[in-house]
């Protein structure tokens, strides 16, 4: 076949099978891989995932090539795809077992910065940013054409080990395609693919909105829910008197403070229970005594 020839039309299905031999054959070699599946029509389902692939279908310089590609990861053709530092590598099985790298230049401070400013007060937690809980506003901001934190064509450089001449092959635009799925999985990769800090966002929101309490807020607990909530038993406790009780008065009980759960904090009602129960065994004694002595006495 020459070079400007197509290749035979292969099905889908086998499509599938193909990639899944390439992968087995690569894991039997013992390379570390990690493709991309795709359940379903849908490539992306998180905000991430989505604005990602609206980033790229937004720019004409991708348009003609990027349906391919769509197809392409949806056949499981992306075997391998590893996310760093301004770059992606890839591997997609297609007539044969291409290699993809493609290069994303860095945020540049200025712009991180803008960016983070512009958020400030406005993402309460590490949790809400990566999971895209996002007020409007600031999604419009993260994902600004030209100033957000998406890429654009002039800072990606593309490479593909395929014969075709156009920088986007489908080759590359399944690669492209395979890390919004992936973003969907670990939102956290963006920022490592932008080399920026992402908690950067929350700490200019806490520089601008810091933490207050309302006047009243505050609650006290008393000792015995202290104790109860933790599980301690508190260093000392002091002592109430009993006024129906006539036996001698417990010490109270000093020590450390002890860790043990499942513990009455208060060491008072077990001594009062030690000293009545003593108390009681006296008067019974007592009143034996007596009985033996009336007992004697009689002739």
């Amino acid at each position: 076949m020459s070079y400007y020839e197509w290749h035979a039309y292969v099905p889908v299905a086998e499509k599938r099978r193909q990639a899944e031999r390439k992968l087995a054959k690569l894991k039997k070699q013992g390379r570390s891989v990690a493709p991309v599946r795709i359940e379903g029509r849908t490539i992306t389902k998180s905000f991430w995932g989505k604005s990602w692939c609206v980033n790229l279908e937004r720019y004409s310089d991708y348009e003609n090539r990027l349906p391919r590609g769509r197809t392409y990861v949806r056949n499981g053709s992306v075997i391998d795809l590893q996310i760093a530092k301004g770059e992606i590598s890839a591997m997609v099985a297609g007539s044969e077992l291409y290699q993809i790298k493609i290069a994303i230049a860095p945020v540049t401070q200025a712009r991180w910065k803008s960016i983070c400013r512009d958020c400030a007060g406005t993402i309460d937690s590490l949790v809400e940013l990566l999971q895209g809980r996002l007020a409007k506003g600031v999604m419009d901001r993260v994902c600004r054409e030209g100033d957000g934190l998406f890429p654009s064509p002039t800072e990606i450089k593309l490479f593909c080990s395929c014969p075709d001449w156009a920088d986007m092959c489908k080759h590359v635009a399944a690669a492209l395609y395979g890390v919004g799925a992936r973003l969907d999985e670990k939102p956290q990769l963006l920022f490592v693919l932008r080399d920026v800090d992402e908690t950067e966002m929350l700490a200019s929101a806490g520089e601008d909105s810091p933490l207050t309490m309302a006047p009243g807020a505050a609650k006290v607990l008393d000792e015995s829910a202290v104790a109860g909530l933790f599980g301690l038993e508190l260093a000392e406790t002091p002592y109430t008197p009993n006024p129906s009780f006539t036996g001698p008065k417990p010490k109270a009980q000093k020590g450390k403070i002890s860790a043990r759960k499942n513990k009455p904090a208060a060491k008072t009602d077990v001594a009062l229970l030690r000293a009545t129960r003593a108390s009681s065994g006296t008067k019974k004694t007592t009143r034996a005594s007596a009985r033996k002595r009336r007992t004697r006495r009689r002739p």
